[in-house]
């Protein structure tokens, strides 16, 4: 059974929207994508020659998809700011990983990055 944060919903969702595109467009998808996106950021960095390690690496690979949205609610409330609540809750999952999440980031490359994936993978679902 899917958890409340697997599903995007509001009325027109819960009337119109396949099961699949309510996913696609739920909050799971959404921040495992940013996620993935800061886990690819390292390891660019890491071959442009940027002090990070393997294990670092490993580590933020090893919590792409257990998100605490609890936790997540919390820091939101204390920063105002999804991305910062978010950096703090893949920190805690992957503390080792913790300085280099975001390194030399914009909210932007999350938050637009994701959106333009979610819009492709939901376009290619369509066709």
């Amino acid at each position: 059974m899917a958890n409340n944060k697997d599903i995007y919903t509001s009325p027109l969702v819960e009337r119109n929207a396949s099961k699949e595109m309510a996913q696609l467009f739920g909050a799971q998808k959404k921040f495992s994508t940013w996620r993935r996106l800061w886990l690819q950021l390292a390891k660019a960095e890491k071959k442009l020659g940027l002090d990070i390690k393997q294990n670092q690496i490993n580590e933020m690979a090893g919590h792409l998809d257990d998100i605490d949205f609890k936790k997540a609610a919390r820091y939101e409330k204390k920063f105002r700011h999804d991305v910062m609540a978010h950096i703090h809750t893949f920190a805690d999952a992957a503390p080792k990983a913790a300085p280099i999440i975001h390194l030399g980031a914009t909210s932007c490359f999350v938050g637009d990055n994701a959106d333009l994936i979610i819009m492709r993978e939901a376009l290619q679902g369509t066709a």
